[in-house]
């Protein structure tokens, strides 16, 4: 095979392994959710906003600061994506046209594909400050919804706020910032291609391995989760039997 066409076979190939590991995951996560990371730490989170939002005025302070801490997690991980971003722009366009690549790198070195490599690694720098942002926006609002008091929750016999509608919000800030979070470790991936098409192969066989051991949950995990939230639910039943007993004197 010609050394300018490795990268039109190995890097859709890289990019395919890739791509069918995350959909793979994405129909675990929707139909086997517990065993996933993804799918567990969302009934987690679900569990988390029943707790909290059951006694606001002792768990609301709790709640806000970890939601502010997921704040700063997303705000870090975007002003670190648009500074590489800003970075990577000011790299291309310093550099000198007439510039040559290693002849070390095995593969297409024109600067065609070289421009692509480079955009390729900005666009993903780009997705993962959008999705951090989208991050931030939803846990910003979730920190105004779990600490609004049951008695104001309710009009009509009718909840206003669910508890389906926060964790649902929290949910889908974590996804973003799951989903930001993935598009980095796709610019590491990008910046291997700089160093060829081999080199890029390696890392999306090698990062895909690591991502299934990171995403996959074991029996022993499923089995702790399940008994910790078996513990949670009769504390929260004692709770509920001690309010009705207070109620009821």
């Amino acid at each position: 095979m010609e050394e300018g066409k490795v990268d039109m076979v190995l890097v859709p190939i890289g990019l395919t392994v890739m791509g069918l590991y995350h959909l793979w995951l994405f129909i675990m996560v929707k139909h086997l959710p517990k065993k996933t990371v993804i799918g567990l730490n969302a009934i987690a989170r679900h569990r988390w906003v029943l707790s909290m939002i059951s006694d606001p005025s002792k768990n609301g302070v709790l709640a806000v600061q970890t939601i502010r801490n997921n704040i700063m997690a997303s705000t870090v991980l975007a002003t670190t994506a648009i500074t590489l971003t800003s970075l990577i722009g000011v790299f291309v366009s310093s550099s000198p046209s007439s510039s040559t690549t290693s002849s070390l790198i095995y593969g297409n070195r024109s600067k065609t594909v070289l421009s692509i490599k480079y955009f390729s690694i900005l666009l993903c720098f780009l997705l993962a400050f959008l999705c951090n942002v989208q991050s931030i926006r939803y846990y910003a609002h979730v920190s105004f919804l779990v600490s609004v008091p049951v008695s104001r929750r309710r009009r009509g016999g009718e909840a206003v706020v669910s508890a389906e509608y926060v964790s649902r919000s929290l949910n889908r800030g974590s996804v973003f910032w799951s989903v930001g979070l993935r598009a980095f470790y796709a610019s590491f991936v990008l910046f291997l291609w700089i160093f060829g098409p081999i080199p890029m192969l390696i890392g999306c066989v090698s990062m895909t391995g690591v991502l299934y051991f990171l995403d996959t949950t074991t029996g022993f995990t499923r089995d702790l989760h399940e008994m910790m939230m078996c513990v949670e639910e009769e504390e929260m039943e004692d709770m509920d039997l001690e309010s009705h007993g207070v109620a009821g004197l």
